[in-house]
């Protein structure tokens, strides 16, 4: 691509708590708002936790088995997710970044990334091409449909949301692994293909993928320590708190 960027990559091999995560992910897309700096970030959680859309009502109805799960808010809309047996990607780009300029493309550009890594690991996934919408939508993101998923015949195996921020992209999505028991109508990649191999690589793989597409790829690096202190005030002035007030987002969501 023209005016090729630098991307940094973090790849977490210890879990976090929800909390933690989001407030990660809004500490990326201030870096790249405030200093230019592009990461992607492949990640887990250490508990299954919900996650709900920004304009999720935290008393929204859902299914019983999700009541006593930890929960936290997205930065993103759309609708919640189970985050359990998964890997999770996120990427921020700043406004000096030429993909910013069309950032419904950069849902096709990562799904792409993964799908070629998972083409590696014998798993037969696919775009959906075509939205699958209509009537009150489902609590859960993965109940959802849009043209941008990767499924596996009729399953969402990933999702993607974004948060734009003055020019700046927040993107993070989620690739379910196998099924959890807290939401048994949603299997995974090792639920619908037996046979395919996951390496024990495989978030470090999902990263430079990603990142290979979003620009030039950085060794694997770590939050500064500017922002391991930003990413604890968000932790917990914000993201412990399921009711924050914000100001209406510009977002895409998938």
């Amino acid at each position: 691509m023209a005016d090729v960027q630098t991307i940094r990559l973090l790849v977490e091999q210890h879990d976090e708590p929800g909390a933690r995560n989001m407030a990660i992910d809004e500490c990326l897309l201030e870096s790249a708002l405030n200093a230019s700096v592009c990461t992607v970030r492949v990640y887990g959680w250490n508990t299954a936790t919900t996650s709900l859309g920004y304009f999720q009502a935290a008393d929204a109805p859902r299914a019983p088995e999700l009541a006593d799960l930890p929960t936290v808010r997205r930065l993103s809309g759309g609708g919640a997710i189970l985050h359990h047996h998964e890997v999770t990607y996120s990427f921020a780009l700043s406004a000096n970044h030429p993909l910013t300029e069309r950032p419904s493309e950069l849902y096709q550009i990562a799904h792409r990334a993964i799908l070629t890594v998972l083409e590696r690991c014998n798993v037969r996934a696919a775009m959906r091409g075509v939205d699958h919408k209509g009537g009150q939508e489902p609590f859960l993101c993965f109940s959802r449909g849009d043209r941008n998923d990767i499924v596996m015949g009729t399953y969402k195996v990933v999702g993607s949301a974004q948060r734009r921020r003055r020019g700046s992209v927040l993107q993070h999505g989620s690739l379910l692994l196998k099924r959890s028991p807290f939401a048994e109508s949603l299997p995974g990649i090792l639920d619908l293909e037996p046979s395919a191999e996951l390496p024990d690589s495989l978030r470090s793989e999902l990263g430079q993928a990603i990142a290979a597409s979003l620009g030039t790829v950085a060794p694997i690096a770590a939050l500064t320590r500017e922002e391991q202190a930003r990413v604890h005030e968000l932790e917990t002035g914000i993201y412990s708190h399921l009711n924050w007030g914000r100001s209406s987002p510009s977002e895409t969501l998938s």
